[in-house]
């Protein structure tokens, strides 16, 4: 049994997975960079470790260092949280190979899937419907050319490697085709070192819907439903829901068929995330995370399943605490991301939290490390935490929202708090009638209240 968990991460997740450990009796490492230094999550762990300065490469990058704490404090397991380690499939090699348990999936999945031309064709000969496009990579314009062709235009140029919408780039016109292909591979070699681009048709109003599923050893395989994440601002999320708006039962319920049966075939272990685009009732598969997402208290949220918990017992070996009869879905959930940033500029705000009031209430949750005369370092991501909501329906979960939205109190320095609370008055948002491109559409209509 697992009896001590390194977390290999910062912030708010870090937090998380702390919580999660100290409800199953589990104790708790915190690794930190000398900028963390007072972090909530640091605060509350059982034992700490400084594992290097504020640079990520230098401490939450830093391999070495973290397998060295680990030793040190007798950790038998590593949880990497998302973001930094999280999908490196090495990182997970050299956990196993210091007999510590990885918690997540093996390095094979993280690998296959860290690349998305072999995960695309991985899907494909499992049965998931893909987004028609090129037949793997492509490397020269003339190929490109040929690709977008055959598909039609508009089409999306895409990186092999990486996301967060760097390597990415629409060519509406095969007169554009050759500079948007020549400019994707010239980010995707500054952002991953791989210039590998491929082609996929770009659909011009789709939602994104992703899938939950968890896998143990034992041959269980369950999904969880559908997370409805459209709303993003340079492909990255801002606002989540489940379940989506859009999505009718026997959609959800022949998705997450078509999802349990290829993650079996896969042979995957733990936690994932099948990200879809949807369009006119019909199911593209984009790319799969194998790791926990941002997003995930949305889905603990309507299922009752602490997703972090899971993951832990799946490590240990153990089998799913339950059967996909025993999933039943309650009611409706929308998570916030909120970020220091300007809201109008989003450029990042980092500085001392003068005053914070967190809402509650019934239904409330948020996901946050942050205190009043907390120091938001300049070095990470701009996320300082998540407000999720939970209600009967989704009328009534919007409603919530806006009053713990009200309620919410973070001064000091700027945070997209005022975007929130403008999106749940909208009459798009109140019906659910959005796609991928709504959020850039509304921000380049409205100037943002700071």
């Amino acid at each position: 049994m697992i009896q001590k968990v390194l977390i290999a991460n910062r912030g708010e997740i870090a937090l998380r997975i702390h919580r999660a450990c100290k409800e199953m009796g589990i104790a708790t490492v915190a690794v930190h960079s000398e900028a963390d230094r007072d972090a909530m999550y640091v605060r509350l762990a059982d034992e700490s470790v400084c594992i290097g300065p504020a640079a990520s490469s230098q401490s939450y990058l830093n391999i070495p260092a973290i397998i060295a704490a680990a030793e040190i404090t007798n950790a038998d397991a590593i949880h990497p949280g998302y973001g930094f380690l999280s999908e490196n499939a090495k990182f997970a090699e050299i956990v196993e190979a210091h007999d510590i348990r990885f918690i997540g999936p093996t390095a094979e999945h993280i690998r296959l899937m860290g690349d998305k031309i072999a995960a695309k064709d991985a899907m494909i000969r499992t049965g998931v419907p893909c987004v028609p496009g090129s037949d793997g990579g492509v490397d020269t314009v003339e190929d490109a050319l040929k690709t977008g062709d055959e598909i039609g235009y508009p089409v999306l140029v895409k990186a092999a490697s990486g996301g967060g919408g760097r390597g990415m780039k629409v060519a509406r016109t095969r007169d554009d085709l050759a500079e948007a292909f020549r400019t994707a591979r010239t980010e995707a070699k500054a952002a991953f070192g791989d210039d590998s681009v491929y082609l996929e048709k770009y659909l011009e109003k789709p939602r994104h819907i992703e899938i939950q599923v968890i896998a143990d050893s034992h041959g269980n395989v369950v999904h969880l439903g559908e997370r409805d994440c459209s709303l993003q601002r340079r492909h990255q999320k801002v606002f989540e829901e489940a379940p989506s708006p859009a999505l009718t039962p026997e959609e959800r319920a022949d998705i997450g068929k078509k999802v349990c049966a290829a993650i079996k075939k896969l042979g995957y272990l733990g936690v994932g995330t099948i990200e879809f685009l949807w369009e006119n009732g019909e199911f593209y598969f984009i790319e799969m995370n194998t790791r926990l997402q941002v997003e995930h208290p949305v889905t603990e949220m309507i299922t009752r399943v602490d997703l972090v918990q899971e993951q832990i017992r799946i490590a240990d070996g153990q089998k799913l605490s339950f059967k996909q009869k025993d999933v039943i879905f309650f009611g409706h959930s929308i998570e916030c991301r909120i970020n220091a940033e300007h809201p109008q500029t989003f450029a990042p705000n980092p500085g001392t939290i003068q005053e914070f009031h967190a809402p509650g209430g019934l239904g409330v949750r948020l996901d946050s490390g942050i205190y009043t005369g907390y120091k938001i370092p300049p070095y990470y991501d701009s996320l300082i935490g998540k407000l999720i909501v939970h209600g009967m329906d989704r009328k009534e979960c919007l409603m919530r929202l806006k009053r713990a939205l009200d309620e919410m109190v973070v001064s000091g320095i700027h945070t997209t708090l005022p975007l929130h609370r403008r999106l749940v008055l909208n009459d798009d948002i109140t019906k659910g009638d959005y796609d991928i491109h709504w959020l850039e559409k509304f921000l380049a209509e409205n100037i943002q209240e700071s």
